[in-house]
């Protein structure tokens, strides 16, 4: 009777079904090492679209997203999904209480990209700094003009606004100190002795922006944090003040930042994300001193494999009746390793 278990055991693991809704790999490889180990199929589906996800993924046992949305009517139509695995931190494209109804555990991969996006966003802060982009791009037109990216200051004494604290800020923090910046941070979220090992300042937000010469935006992308940055917080920004955001696209509000340049409320801005990607179109381009990169900060080849292999890691747990390391919803994470 154990042996007929075991097989009818095997049998089972032997016809998983994993869909990945959306990818921005070269391949997929690193999760099907992973999922090998459950003899699981890897299905990519045929586009990133709801009809065509729930195609591809209607009788899986797990999903894999990148961007794709999942939104309640598609989950609603997933009859034996028990995970969906973000490729990526945030989760903003998942709907959350649909998946929980459903018991399906949601998870993130929170730790595969500290390096690269807290390097962007310093990056990011030094290029606005010295101005190198508009330097460059005159000298290259045959434009040998220092007076024309003039006035130019001292990092060191200047402080560093960061918004939230997380593991990626934590990061940044020492990187601005290196150079001699004041760093200070809002997060209501993280305790004083984190903030204190930094030697980070807690101030409240409306405080924050007022002082900061650089504001870094870290914050997740939350009903409470769309348009966080808007017209009201640019009035209230140093003239002279720049803002990056390496985070979610929706956080700042792109044509309040526009009119907020115009009127020279601050002094520029450098935008790794969009509120529309990739974008058609905006009011931020052909600007001198707003800098855009195409939502790359998280991007390295180490990254990309350390993506992929802690989220296929994640259904690899759950579907062999483990744990999830990072569930977004902990409460369905408990009942399906139960």
């Amino acid at each position: 009777m154990d042996a007929v278990r075991s097989v009818v055991r095997w049998m089972i693991l032997m016809s998983r079904l994993v869909v990945v809704t959306d990818s921005v790999f070269p391949n997929l490889d690193p999760a099907h090492k992973v999922l090998s180990q459950l003899g699981a199929e890897l299905r990519l589906a045929s586009q990133p679209t709801a009809d065509a996800i729930v195609e591809a993924a209607r009788e899986a046992d797990g999903v894999l997203t990148t961007y794709a949305k999942m939104p309640a009517q598609v989950i609603a139509q997933l009859t034996r999904c028990r995970i969906i695995a973000r490729f990526g931190i945030g989760v903003d494209n998942v709907d959350i209480p649909a998946a929980t109804d459903r018991g399906i555990v949601v998870t993130r991969v929170p730790d595969y990209c500290l390096d690269e996006v807290s390097d962007h966003a310093m990056a990011l802060l030094l290029a606005l700094a010295r101005k190198i982009p508009s330097s460059n791009a005159r000298t290259h037109a045959g434009r040998w003009e220092m007076k024309a990216v003039t006035p130019i200051h001292r990092l060191r004494g200047t402080v560093l606004g960061l918004v939230a604290f997380g593991q990626i800020p934590q990061l940044v923090a020492p990187k601005a100190q290196a150079f001699g910046l004041r760093v200070v941070a809002y997060d209501p979220y993280v305790g004083d002795e984190v903030l204190a090992r930094a030697g980070v300042e807690r101030v409240e937000f409306l405080e924050l922006v007022k002082i900061s010469d650089y504001i870094s935006v870290h914050t997740p992308l939350i009903p409470a944090t769309h348009h966080l940055f808007n017209a009201e917080v640019f009035g209230r920004m140093k003239p002279t003040a720049y803002l990056i955001n390496t985070a979610r696209g929706p956080i700042v509000d792109e044509s309040a930042l526009a009119r907020a340049l115009d009127q020279k409320q601050l002094a520029g801005a450098a935008l790794d994300v969009m509120e529309n990607e990739p974008p058609t179109d905006s009011p931020l381009f052909g600007r001198d001193n707003v800098i855009v990169t195409p939502h790359t900060s998280f991007y390295s080849e180490e990254s990309l494999v350390d993506l992929q292999t802690k989220a296929a890691e994640e259904v690899l747990r759950v579907l062999t009746g483990q744990p999830a390391r990072n569930p977004v919803n902990p409460e369905v994470a408990k009942t399906v390793a139960s």
